[in-house]
């Protein structure tokens, strides 16, 4: 068969009793997991283009894409719909190991031309988060509602990502509310409702911006901040780890895919938009994890940062301020079986 006939095989409409069918299967996998084989967390990807060179920042080369792929079917893993995921893991519910989400935000031209085809060969869901306001205008390197709607017939999630793709935390929430709703009536108008799931431009938002989104009715909201969703996990500001060029190597994708929560409570700032810079971060781990002894935590441009433990409490304390824009904070350990608990957060330093 050629590559083009691959392209077209691959996305031919998927029949009504498929999807049904692949429904009921998800639902089984989530619903009767054996206790000996069973997770409370999982990991969620996030990938934007897709061969596409110029955009090295936000670009997965095709030839890592598809060794991805290939690890996520022979490695163990399990690949379940996003919305499944957040339902499991919000009501407590049993999921595989080695459970992975797969998400692209965006909508550009190259996750239809490139990844769809060949996450329909390997039979991966997956979900596409959408800023409508490109759609609308038909930018170039931009799907179309046609494209988008094809991909949604044939079983693909349709996310919410705003209509212009707004610094949301640099926004008012009249604003962010005017954007949320004039993306709804777009989906609204070309897919016949608006998505349930959505995902902050930019991973930024604060804790105004979630309210907003909140209100909105959406049943999750995701960042780009590295982490494993888990139960203790904000649902309104749940990680994904991010997959490009640079951090797209197979080391790191088998690290990331089979990464494990680092459960916790009362983190501080909860803010994901900085009133103190640099901030007083810490967390209480729970989940039965005790010895914290080799625990790090490392902050964007500072590297590894000062650890401090009283019992199952942890505090990090950085020896700078973060400049203006994005900041993250990655925490890590060691897991069993060569695997690692992560925990990530990312916050807005608003300028001035």
């Amino acid at each position: 068969m050629t590559g083009a006939a691959c392209i077209e095989a691959a996305r031919a409409p998927l029949s009504a009793w498929w999807r049904r069918r692949a429904a009921a299967a998800a639902l089984a996998l989530v619903a009767f997991v054996p206790a000996a084989d069973a997770a409370d967390s999982a990991s969620i990807l996030v990938y934007h283009r897709f061969g596409v060179a110029d955009f090295a920042a936000t670009n997965i080369r095709l030839d890592q894409f598809e060794g991805h792929l290939e690890t996520l079917r022979e490695g163990g893993y399990t690949v379940l719909p996003v919305a499944e995921i957040v339902a499991a893991v919000r009501k407590g519910r049993a999921l595989p190991e080695r459970t992975v989400g797969i998400t692209i935000d965006g909508a550009y031209l190259s996750a239809y031309t490139e990844a769809w085809p060949r996450l329909r060969r390997a039979g991966f869901p997956f979900t596409l988060f959408v800023s409508t306001g490109a759609v609308e205008r038909g930018y170039d390197g931009q799907m179309s509602w046609d494209q988008i709607r094809e991909m949604q017939a044939s079983g693909v999630e349709i996310g919410h990502q705003t209509a212009s793709r707004l610094h949301m935390a640099a926004n008012s929430a009249a604003r962010n509310r005017q954007d949320i709703a004039r993306a709804n009536e777009h989906f609204t108008a070309a897919l016949g409702a608006a998505p349930r799931l959505f995902a902050y431009p930019f991973g930024e938002a604060s804790a105004e911006v979630q309210d907003v989104v909140r209100a909105a009715g959406f049943d999750a909201a995701f960042g780009q901040h590295s982490g494993v969703v888990h139960g203790t996990s904000d649902p309104f500001y749940l990680p994904r780890f991010a997959l490009n060029e640079q951090y797209g190597d197979p080391a790191r994708f088998r690290l990331v895919s089979g990464a494990q929560a680092i459960p916790v409570s009362d983190l501080t700032p909860a803010d994901p938009t900085l009133a103190r810079n640099p901030p007083l971060f810490g967390f209480t781990v729970g989940g039965g994890i005790e010895d914290l002894s080799r625990l790090a935590c490392y902050a964007s441009g500072q590297g590894k940062v000062t650890v401090e433990r009283l019992g199952p409490r942890v505090e990090v304390r950085m020896a700078e301020p973060f400049p203006a824009g994005r900041a993250r904070i990655n925490c890590t350990m060691p897991a069993a079986d060569g695997r690692w608990r992560w925990l990530g957060m990312q916050y807005y330093v608003p300028k001035g």
